[in-house]
């Protein structure tokens, strides 16, 4: 005779528990949008403050920061994918230590960051001094601002696309190799369509993060406006003298970062096979399209 199974009962809160739970989430919420809004209220009613949008200091630091953002993801996907598609399907010694290293500027303060850069490429460091002998300065320039930018941001484009690769069933690349196609014919035509969420949401991350960037910026390409003056030092240099602009730049970053969050999410949601990706799958794996 079998034994009866007893019913699985749901867990109950106490009422005291729950409210507890209520409470520490609700003060959390708070602390996290109560900013946000303040900013807000803030800015809205003011119209001063939008009048300023069209202020050179506010339009040059947009320019600039959208001209060294795109640079940035530039850089980094056409340097970055290739570290990641290795560390995702090479096995070799020292990958853990090349992943760590890859991982660093994430941990690492952004001040610390920039002062690395500028003992890097800076007129007397590492590589600064060759470089400077060549006539080329580096420091305190525009292409100082997309240095440190990528410093920063790159790693979050490698981790997501190490993961988007790792997603991809090696065997759909080995039935593509055995139909003929080269290694790189099918890292463009299966690999990368089927991670095309992982790498699409590292661009986003990328470029938010690169946007956003402070730190290694100001110790390592300065603030000079309209050459290295981004919409994060913008900001900074604008409390000193012109509130309202701080405010509409702060605004203007607030309103794409909450934008950034929602397309990485969406993202995040996709399913994994696109419609481009289901086309490449088929080509691969179904000889007489193939070979007609």
């Amino acid at each position: 005779m079998m034994a009866r199974a007893l019913p699985v009962r749901p867990l109950r809160t106490a009422p005291f528990g729950s409210a507890l739970i209520w409470a520490s989430a609700a003060a959390l919420i708070l602390f996290l949008i109560l900013p946000i809004v303040a900013l807000f209220v803030e800015v809205v009613p003011n119209g001063g403050a939008w009048s300023t949008i069209n202020d050179p200091v506010v339009t040059d630091a947009l320019r600039l920061s959208l001209i060294t953002t795109a640079i940035t993801v530039g850089v980094t996907v056409v340097f970055g994918t290739p570290v990641a598609y290795l560390l995702a399907r090479r096995q070799f010694r020292g990958a853990g230590l090349l992943d760590t290293l890859i991982d660093m500027p994430l941990v690492l303060p952004p001040a610390v960051a920039g002062i690395a850069l500028l003992f890097t490429f800076g007129r007397s460091g590492l590589l600064g001094g060759p470089i400077d002998d060549a006539g080329v300065s580096v420091a305190f320039t525009t292409v100082a601002v997309v240095l440190a930018q990528v410093f920063v941001a790159a790693p979050f484009y490698v981790r997501a696309a190490r993961s988007g690769f790792e997603s991809v069933d090696p065997e759909l690349e080995r039935v593509s190799s055995t139909l003929g196609e080269g290694e790189l014919r099918t890292f463009f035509r299966i690999t990368v369509p089927l991670a095309a969420p992982a790498l699409l949401g590292g661009i986003v991350m990328t470029w938010a993060r690169a946007l956003g960037e402070f730190g290694a910026t100001i110790m390592f390409a300065g603030s000079l406006r309209g050459v290295t003056e981004t919409i994060p030092l913008s900001i900074y240099n604008s409390l000193q003298d012109d509130m309202d602009a701080a405010l509409v730049l702060s605004a203007v970053l607030v309103a794409v970062s909450f934008v950034v969050l929602l397309i990485f999410k969406a993202l995040l949601r996709r399913s994994p096979l696109s419609p481009a990706a289901e086309r490449g799958v088929g080509r691969a794996t179904d000889p007489g399209k193939h070979h007609g």
